[in-house]
């Protein structure tokens, strides 16, 4: 009897990825190439992985998921949100806290934003995941670094096109009041904004897979995220069904020694690790 055998993809876009010179466009506004705006080492071969596990075991899969990242340019966690005390600019991977922010040092460029950024920073520090990092615009909703991997996209339209199925695609950061790495709940939900709130509908449909594995970008933030707010909603026995494909996701820079910590708390947790070989072997099996 065939298995159900769901692919989780997290946030395969261009802007994630150390793309090689070759694959960058012209952007025809600046005559220059296009660059990804947050890449992670290793993830361009993450991602071809991925791709050659859809190609090759394709008609072992009974879904594809996957999730994009989505944000707009003026977000709580880019440096168009923030300046300084002294007026100037406030620097990508700067990290702000709530203090910080009461001493002046740094602020909103809106002052009538100053209130809900403190309630926003105070919420984030008491759930105690996270503090805020001002990232790079990234992901800007309709650019081409919003769009996904060239190989990814590829081949999931092919399996598309074989099996007549179409993969899932869910949004998510499009909230410009709260982080959203995790592709089933902001780190902060907004009461008035359901899409940041747990997403229990998805959780249900990978429930009822035999196996999900969990791919994509980047190991320590956005695939640890997602991958704890669904381990946090499922039993044993659902743990037990999750597979982190641990060649096909990698952590950003300065953050290895926390995607250790989760590989490590996701096995402690029942989740099984494996490598796209290994996976590539199941799926075919399943054919």
């Amino acid at each position: 009897m065939k298995r159900s055998l769901h692919l989780l993809v997290i946030d395969p876009q261009n802007d994630f990825c150390d793309l090689p010179a070759s694959w960058l466009p012209v952007d025809p506004a600046s005559g220059g190439a296009l660059q990804p705006a947050l890449p992670v080492a290793g993830s361009h071969a993450d991602l071809q992985r991925v791709a050659g596990l859809i190609d090759q075991g394709g008609a072992g899969l009974s879904a594809i998921s996957i999730t994009l990242d989505a944000h707009h340019r003026l977000d709580i966690a880019h440096p168009t949100f923030w300046r300084q005390g002294d007026g100037s600019a406030v620097t990508p991977f700067t990290q702000i806290e709530a203090a910080q922010v009461r001493a002046g040092l740094y602020l909103p460029r809106d002052p009538q934003s100053l209130p809900r950024a403190l309630a926003y920073l105070d919420a984030l520090e008491a759930a105690g995941r996270y503090r805020l990092m001002v990232w790079p615009v990234h992901c800007e909703i309709g650019s081409w670094g919003a769009a996904v991997h060239a190989d990814v996209r590829a081949a999931y339209n092919r399996w598309e096109e074989r099996t007549l199925g179409v993969v899932t695609k869910l949004g998510k950061g499009s909230n410009p009041w709260t982080e959203h790495y995790s592709a089933v709940m902001a780190e902060v939900p907004d009461d008035d904004d359901p899409a940041t709130q747990l997403n229990r509908g998805f959780i249900a449909t990978l429930a009822q897979a035999d196996t999900v594995y969990i791919t994509g970008e980047a190991g320590s933030h956005c695939v640890r995220a997602t991958t704890e707010h669904i381990a946090a909603n499922l039993d044993a026995a659902g743990r037990a069904r999750l597979v982190l494909v641990t060649d096909c996701m990698s952590p950003v820079a300065g953050f290895e020694a926390q995607y250790q910590d989760f590989l490590a708390a996701m096995s402690q947790a029942g989740v099984r690790l494996a490598t796209s070989a290994q996976v590539l072997q199941e799926l075919q099996a399943n054919a």
